[in-house]
């Protein structure tokens, strides 16, 4: 593959609105860029999504920048990899951290295609010109406040609504949107939330034909899952609980749910996560990509990624101007009636704008590969 250095940079951007789950809110998005380069200039891009705090998974920002400088930079200085898909196997000796492992490796993925000269999604195997977009809206102050934004985004165009739910901020809060939105295509993410216990109080959202619940019980369970779904007819969408192809196996044969989110980061890499998507459409399991508050790096690899067959429900890969007043990607990630399309040129097929990304850019370090 050429590598001939890697940088780092530690990035903060502004979020246009506060993002708040059940985790807590953010206002700014700190996170690495990572860019991989080769002996005739080309650089390919990948983005941690690791939070500062290890709210969403054990997970950090300076850990995954450790793990990075000290870890898996060094293993990819050892080792010749001729394709990206070897990366899986030479990181496999570092436990865990597949948000770090996933950062260096999708910057190969993107380099590898510019070096085919081929769109990073035909080069994975996608087939789809376009995909539908949905989009996650984050806890608000009030019902009034959550249903004027879930009109705006209606006037957008998206496929989909996501909102956040907590104790406290669930079932009337359902009501109160179905009320209002009585036919959109509608979802709930409690982001861990909720335990067994709640399971009567969760029942309650049968009554409003949601698409899903996603994630309600905790971030490394299987089994409590299987038990709740036995007792919903909604179906139960896995996102922290699943790491791994294997993981997604397992859960589908215990029956724990009947949709699995798929994040690139959340399993270490496009290699991963490909092989997750095929698990999947082998088991009849529809898949979605799910998001990170990603900046354009990010979220043109989840479009790259989204391309794939199996992806059938609209995902989180929501237009640049959904949470940037300025996105560090050129052009910034559009979206028309619903759907985003697949940039044809080649690898990511989005340029980086350097003055915007040197503008965020808190921090830098270039190493020899």
């Amino acid at each position: 593959m050429d590598i001939q250095t890697v940088t780092l940079r530690h990035i903060s951007m502004p979020l246009l609105n506060p993002f708040t789950t059940s985790f807590g809110t953010l206002h700014e998005r700190e996170f690495i860029a990572v860019e991989v380069t080769d002996s005739e200039g080309r650089s390919g891009w990948g983005e941690s999504v690791a939070f500062v705090e290890p709210s969403y998974n054990e997970e950090t920002l300076k850990g995954n920048w450790h793990l990075l400088e000290k870890f898996l930079i060094p293993l990819l200085r050892q080792a010749k990899i001729g394709h990206p898909s070897g990366l899986a196997d030479l990181f496999s000796r570092i436990r865990g951290n597949r948000m770090a492992k996933a950062a260096l490796e999708t910057a190969c993925w993107d380099l590898y295609a510019k070096r085919q000269n081929l769109p990073l999604a035909a080069v994975i195997g996608g087939t789809k010109a376009s995909i539908e977009v949905g989009v996650s809206i984050g806890i608000k102050s009030s019902l009034e406040q959550l249903l004027d934004t879930i009109g705006r985004r209606i006037d957008d165009g998206y496929k989909r609504i996501k909102i956040k739910i907590k104790p406290g901020w669930d079932i009337g809060i359902v009501d109160g949107v179905r009320r209002k939105y009585p036919d959109i295509p509608l979802m709930v993410d409690a982001n861990s939330a909720y335990t067994l216990a709640d399971t009567e109080h969760l029942r309650q959202l049968d009554d409003y034909r949601l698409m899903m619940i996603e994630q309600p019980l905790a971030y490394d369970d299987l089994v409590d899952h299987r038990e709740l779904q036995r007792q919903l007819r909604t179906p139960i969408c896995l996102d922290e609980s699943i790491h791994s192809a294997d993981d997604a196996r397992k859960a589908i044969e215990l029956g724990s749910c009947r949709i699995i989110n798929i994040k690139t980061g959340r399993v270490g890499g496009l290699t991963e996560a490909i092989k997750l998507h095929n698990l999947c459409a082998e088991r009849q399991i529809p898949v979605w990509c799910g998001g990170m508050l990603e900046s354009g790096i990010g979220r043109a690899h989840n479009i790259a990624l989204s391309a794939l067959s199996n992806f059938t429900l609209p995902g989180d890969t929501a237009a640049s101007s959904n949470y940037w007043e300025e996105d560090i990607v050129d052009p910034m990630v559009t979206m028309r009636d619903g759907q985003i399309s697949v940039p044809d040129g080649p690898g990511i097929g989005y340029g980086i704008n350097l003055e915007r990304l040197a503008k965020y850019t808190l921090y830098r370090e270039q190493f020899p590969v």
